[in-house]
């Protein structure tokens, strides 16, 4: 099996040895990374709603890069760095996925840079698969 990556427009380059998204050539799985409020300039969007949504904006970049789309996800984890910001989080999330939502892990962590959220997804998509 081939591993293929995304390239995602308007993300900034991964900060480490990963990809933003990557799938096996010719499968249906779509692993995104975890992204957070970074713009393009690597700079950190002000404040927990803001952040969730470029954080969300990234995610849905990565995925798009190995085809796949919001609604093609049926798994989300996102990290939090203050339980405090739940629901701003949960109302900014909202915005982003339909019903029937993915299923969800929501944890508090430490991020680093001043990252008050992160989010990763796992999504599945059709096409591309040959029959065994």
């Amino acid at each position: 099996m081939t591993r293929t990556a995304g390239k995602a427009e308007n993300v900034p380059p991964p900060a480490g040895p990963y990809s933003p998204s990557v799938r096996i050539v010719g499968g249906s799985i779509v692993a995104a990374a975890g992204q957070c409020g970074f713009l393009p300039d690597r700079t950190l969007a002000d404040g927990l709603e803001e952040q969730t949504r470029v954080t969300l904006q990234n995610l849905k970049s990565a995925l798009a890069a190995s085809g796949a789309s919001m609604d093609d996800v049926l798994s989300v984890e996102v990290y939090l760095t203050d339980v405090d910001d739940f629901a701003a989080m949960n109302a900014v999330y909202a915005e982003h996925f339909s019903e029937p939502y993915p299923a969800r892990t929501t944890v508090y962590v430490g991020l680093r840079g001043g990252a008050l959220v992160e989010i990763n997804a796992l999504a599945v998509i059709a096409g591309d698969v040959k029959p065994t």
